[in-house]
């Protein structure tokens, strides 16, 4: 029994390895950037333990022993879990190892922003000290935080910001209107971009989200407002949001279409954007949750049949052992 580990940013993987291998699983390794890449590491392995690779219909056709995707995160948009099903791949992921981490970094860059603090230290760096550089600050209290999804770290992150702001609002068409806290006020997609002063992102990446927050909801925005995206970065189309910057006092971006940002991209020289490197996961403790629930997925699969947190109920069972 082995398991192909596709891809990984970690200085090292004795975790995983300990891991599989007390359970008596073998571990191969690779940086695969291609579905060709996968498929060609992946000989003689029955699953699959993702970052950043991607994994659709071709892999699953090309190697029918493989059985389980599990994603190192909470989302699994580079797994084609359509192709999957359609396979009997069991799809899993990470959903709940690290929600207050990441909702603490959207609120961090939120409070960083309304609080002018990139820029006053930018400033001072400079050579200036004034407390009026960066033009006018206002209170916390004056401002309404929109959230868009209100999952589980949306959720979160509307209960850290509701003692500081004076009012939060969310929309989120998967849920009711009795699965908001009383403090949250849920609206439509629309009201929340025309309504909040600041924005925060926290819906996963799929069809529908793609591009999700372009052109049309950025001109809702008022002028002088703030966005924040900590979920995945192709729900913005940053396009859109480059010939706008001008309209918001901050935007706060941890993650971005492209990662690493580009060189040559006009976020790094507009002075009301902070940026953060695909971060807002990251403390030491919720880093190894997430790496060992998603080698449990798969230990899980080899011994039961089933991984902890499916997201695709397959059908293709492990090696017999």
């Amino acid at each position: 029994m082995h398991v192909l580990f596709t891809d990984h940013r970690f200085p090292d993987i004795e975790l995983e390895r300990s891991l599989l291998a007390a359970a008596g699983i073998g571990l191969k390794v690779a940086q695969c950037a291609s579905v060709e890449e996968v498929i060609e590491a992946s000989a003689g392995c029955q699953a699959l333990l993702i970052t950043y690779a991607p994994a659709d219909a071709r892999v699953f056709a090309a190697r029918p022993e493989i059985g389980i995707c599990s994603r190192i995160g909470a989302g699994y948009d580079t797994i084609n879990v359509a192709d999957a099903e359609r396979h009997g791949v069991w799809v899993a992921n990470s959903p709940d190892y690290g929600s207050s981490e990441v909702a603490l970094h959207a609120l961090s860059m939120a409070l960083a922003l309304a609080r002018h603090l990139p820029r006053y230290d930018a400033a001072i760096r400079a050579g200036a000290w004034d407390a009026h550089g960066t033009g006018a600050t206002r209170r916390l209290a004056d401002l309404t935080v929109g959230v868009l999804g209100y999952g589980r770290i949306g959720s979160r992150f509307a209960y850290f910001a509701h003692t500081m702001f004076g009012r939060v609002i969310a929309h989120d068409p998967f849920r009711i209107d009795g699965d908001f806290a009383p403090y949250v006020e849920p609206v439509g997609l629309e009201h929340l971009f025309r309504d909040a002063d600041l924005v925060s992102i926290h819906v996963p990446l799929n069809d529908q989200t793609r591009g999700l927050v372009g052109a049309r909801l950025l001109d809702l925005m008022k002028p002088g407002s703030y966005l924040v995206n900590t979920a995945r970065g192709a729900i913005v189309d940053v396009d859109a949001l480059v010939a706008r910057l001008g309209r918001f006092d901050g935007v706060g971006l941890d993650v971005l279409p492209v990662e690493p940002v580009p060189r040559d991209s006009p976020l790094l020289q507009a002075g009301n954007v902070l940026l953060s490197p695909h971060a807002a996961y990251y403390t030491t403790a919720a880093e190894r949750e997430l790496r060992r629930k998603a080698v449990q997925n798969i230990v899980s699969w080899f011994q039961r049949g089933r991984p902890d947190y499916p997201v695709v109920v397959g059908t293709r069972q492990p090696p017999a052992r």
